[in-house]
This record gives C-alpha cells, structure tokens and sequence, in this order.
C-alpha cells in the first residue's frame, strides 16, 4: 500500500493533469455503475456503454477541465486562507459550475445520440434542477477543499465527493432514457 501511494505522489507531482483525469474518468466510472446497480430500480442489464462514456468524460473532460481551473484560481487567487477559500468558492460557483454543467449535459445527450432539438430539450428539463442541486452540496465541500487542501489534491477532493454526485448525474441524465425519450 506504501509503494501505491509513492507511486501516485509521485505521479501526481510529475503529471497532475493527466494523473487527475485517470482519476476523474476511474471515479465517474464508478458513480454511473452505483447508479445503474444501486438507484435505477429496473431489470435491465447493465449498460456497459453508458459506463464506458461516463468514464471517457471524466478522462478527457472532468479530469483536465477541474485540475487546470483550480491551478487558475491558485494562481490568481491564492492558494490559502479561509479569505482566499470565499473567493475561490465564489469563483467556482458562479463562474464554473453552470458552465460546466452546462458542457457535461450537452455531452452526456451527445454520448446518448440525442439531435440538437433532444439536447435543447434536456438542458431545459434538467438544467435548472441539476443547478439547484449543485449549490446545495458543492460551495461547502469546495469551501473545505480550496481553504485546506493543497492544489496537488483538490481534485482528488472532489472527485471523492463527485462520486456520489456523478451516480446522481447519471441516474438524472438516463431518466429520459427509461420513459422512452431517448
């Protein structure tokens, strides 16, 4: 166990961004199979497709885009301090977060073959809620996480939180999926 956590320190020090994208695309992963085995209550076979896809946003989307805006807001912001942590959050969510949630739904319905008319209509059916729901649970992790963790493991931070997080993402994108909306 000592020689894997050697192993990721030093990973994490030579290659945050890719190292964090694995991470992130290894976690989202995860949360769309607790979704599918845990909270969708329907006997259908698991959709290893969808857990594929949900893996490949959090490699090459999720991973990247999280690591390389908490590199920007230490930059211009700081990178300690309950101050510099309010500013941070403030940053995040406003700024941040309905971007991205925004990008990561536009996705998900492209990785569901969803046209332009379908993607419109689920970012206006699930948008707002996913939002909502967005600002009940991340400004106080990300007030934790940005006043007290170093840079290097912030995004391990959140991914760890976004691992229940990402089963709610999942769960809420397919529902349109199992009322035959796909």
């Amino acid at each position: 166990m000592r020689n894997l956590s050697r192993i990721y320190q030093t990973a994490l020090r030579k290659y945050p961004v890719g190292t964090q994208a694995v991470q992130a695309g290894i976690l989202m992963g995860l949360g769309d199979q607790i979704a599918q085995n845990f909270i969708e209550s329907n006997s259908k076979p698991i959709d290893y497709v969808r857990t594929m896809q949900f893996a490949g946003i959090g490699l090459l989307i999720t991973g990247p885009a999280t690591r390389t805006w908490y590199g920007i807001l230490d930059k211009y912001i700081g990178s300690k301090g309950y101050i510099v942590g309010i500013k941070k959050v403030a940053c995040d969510q406003l700024l941040f977060a309905p971007t991205f949630i925004a990008v990561l739904l536009i996705t998900i319905g492209v990785c569901q073959g969803k046209d332009v008319e379908k993607l419109k209509t689920k970012l206006a059916n699930e948008y707002s809620d996913i939002l909502i729901n967005n600002y009940k649970l991340w400004p106080m992790v990300q007030l934790v996480n940005f006043s007290l963790v170093p840079l290097n493991y912030q995004a391990l931070v959140v991914q760890s939180v976004a691992l229940l997080w990402n089963s709610y993402i999942s769960y809420r994108t397919s529902l349109d999926e199992h009322n035959g909306f796909r």
